[in-house]
């Protein structure tokens, strides 16, 4: 976990991370690894990596010209008809979606070792979560505060 939390601070100081962003991701480990460390119980997935940081945006080739241009991100894919353009280096880093209401974090992506669709829900289903899949968030179950995370693959 250290690991983790020292790339997230270190993303943050580079301007990698905005501070909203930094908090949920040190609250979703805190979340995770605050039960592990409890000895409460084992988690039932190894998560990886924070995978991706979907935000809703006004402006989507503004916010495209931003990412370009600060961060050097370029496209890696588009869903045009659904007004999403997902930007990153070889990986998706960000996901700009452009639809209100504008200016949040509308989830962020858990990659995890060893997904399996089926597998995945019924443990989920085991820990009292239901997994729900839609075109805004994809497979997620969500959080305590009701917020989407999104579970993908490593």
């Amino acid at each position: 976990m250290q690991t983790v939390i020292s790339d997230l601070v270190e993303r943050f100081e580079h301007g990698k991370l905005s501070r909203r962003q930094l908090i949920q991701g040190l609250t979703a480990l805190a979340a995770t690894g605050g039960a592990a460390s409890a000895g409460a119980q084992e988690a039932p997935f190894s998560s990886s990596r924070i995978d991706h940081i979907s935000i809703q945006v006004t402006d989507l080739p503004r916010s495209i010209a931003f990412y370009q241009e600060i961060f050097g991100l370029t496209i890696v894919n588009e869903d045009e008809a659904n007004r999403i353009v997902r930007m990153g280096t070889t990986n998706v880093l960000v996901s700009l979606h452009a639809k209100p209401p504008t200016g949040i974090v509308d989830h962020f992506a858990i990659a995890i070792d060893g997904f399996d669709r089926e597998s995945v829900t019924r443990t989920l289903e085991q820990h009292g979560l239901t997994p729900e899949q839609n075109l805004d968030y994809g497979f997620h179950v969500r959080d305590p505060e009701g917020i989407p995370v999104q579970i993908v693959r490593t």
